[in-house]
């Protein structure tokens, strides 16, 4: 590949995660989470399983324990998370999503689908499948994070 098909490529598969990150908040906010910023989905990703740690989210998100201790505070602020005992570790707590955090991560799941429907009716399912799995043979694996 030349190094301007290269640069397009990496152009243009920056700006589809783009429109996916904008088609799910768009979609949140329809759903009547409009207190929250895209960001603040990257955290629910690691969040939803089993809760984490603000460390363990800081890592995940590549930024400070304190930043991600100001995240925790404005989410348990707007009512998406709580801070409980942690199971195994009596000096940490646990960062859980509460009943709204896991219907805003309901909703979001909702706006992905609606997103990439929208890419299966322009490229179709086969199609898109093949890309899903062009994508998978490529993206390393891991965390995903908000570029900050």
């Amino acid at each position: 590949m030349r190094d301007d098909e290269a640069q397009q490529l990496t152009a243009l598969v920056l700006a589809a995660g783009n429109a996916l990150v904008d088609g799910i908040h768009d979609g949140v906010v329809a759903r009547g989470f409009a207190d929250l910023r895209p960001a603040h989905g990257f955290a629910f990703a690691r969040l939803a399983p089993s809760g984490a740690t603000v460390s363990e989210l800081a890592a995940h998100l590549g930024m400070t324990r304190q930043a991600a201790g100001q995240l925790v505070d404005e989410l348990a602020a707007k009512g998406y998370v709580e801070r409980r005992p942690h199971p195994g570790d009596g000096r940490a707590r646990l960062v859980v999503l509460t009943d709204r955090g896991r219907a805003c991560t309901r909703a979001a799941e909702q706006a992905a689908a609606e997103t990439i429907g929208a890419w299966a009716r322009t490229l179709g399912e086969d199609r898109l499948r093949t890309l899903r799995d062009d994508l998978a043979s490529v993206a390393p694996a891991g965390r995903l994070r908000p570029t900050w």
